[in-house]
């Protein structure tokens, strides 16, 4: 299965849902990360969206990928799609992330308007993906500009259900080789260690036990998000 994340907006949560929803499900799909050379100051290759015969080869070659595309290569990557005819095919989903901020919104818009419209990507290999999710509102509310333009364009896929929650683990676990899943899945039984441990080593085992159990909650959140992506 070939993934590709995109949206013209920044800050939507692409390549956090690409390694943390996407990359711990797909096991062994490499995530190319379609940017700027050390954008964002991480220690992982690159490669730039207007290499996209590179980009293209890359997918071709291995039986699963995930393609997280920066947003300052998501113009070169269309043109490199428009490019090379019938390249689209290659990917299976389409998935755009979106967040409640009236400009990502609007991009949101525009990237699965390109996509349809101007690639001919069909609308069940869209799919979009609900982030930053708050859960005092109902998410047709926080995301109304999108409802409404989808109960009309009807060019994507969406599912309310494809909602990632706002969570502090993202920032608790930023700057970290931790990820949710392997968090949640830790077998050690740290409660079970705090009663013979000292105050300073009690208060470390307690935010373990902690963090475990948010892990374990966000991560039952990407199994559903997941799913509901790769249904066809």
């Amino acid at each position: 299965m070939h993934i590709a994340v995109i949206n013209f907006s920044g800050n939507t949560g692409k390549s956090t849902i690409s390694d943390e929803v996407l990359a711990p499900r797909m096991p062994g799909a490499p995530v190319i990360r379609v940017e700027s050379v050390n954008s964002g100051g991480r220690d992982v290759p690159t490669i730039r969206g207007d290499k996209f015969r590179e980009i293209q080869e890359g997918v071709l070659t291995v039986t699963d990928s995930i393609s997280d595309i920066g947003a300052s290569n998501v113009e070169d990557y269309l043109e490199g799609l428009n490019s090379f005819a019938g390249s689209h095919e290659d990917l299976d989903f389409f998935v755009v992330p979106t967040v409640p901020d009236d400009k990502q919104m609007v991009d949101t818009i525009a990237t699965i308007s390109a996509l349809a419209s101007e690639i001919g990507v069909p609308r069940d290999k869209i799919r979009v993906v609900f982030n930053r999710v708050s859960q005092r509102e109902a998410i047709e509310v926080q995301f109304a500009p999108i409802f409404n333009w989808h109960k009309k364009a009807r060019l994507c896929e969406i599912d309310a259900g494809a909602a990632i929650t706002e969570n502090e683990i993202y920032s608790l676990l930023h700057g970290t080789k931790l990820s949710v899943v392997s968090v949640a899945e830790d077998q050690t039984d740290y409660r079970a260690m705090i009663p013979g441990a000292d105050a300073d080593e009690r208060v470390r085992l307690a935010r373990k036990v902690s963090l475990k159990r948010l892990a374990g909650a966000v991560k039952a959140e990407h199994d559903r998000v997941f799913s509901i992506l790769i249904a066809r």
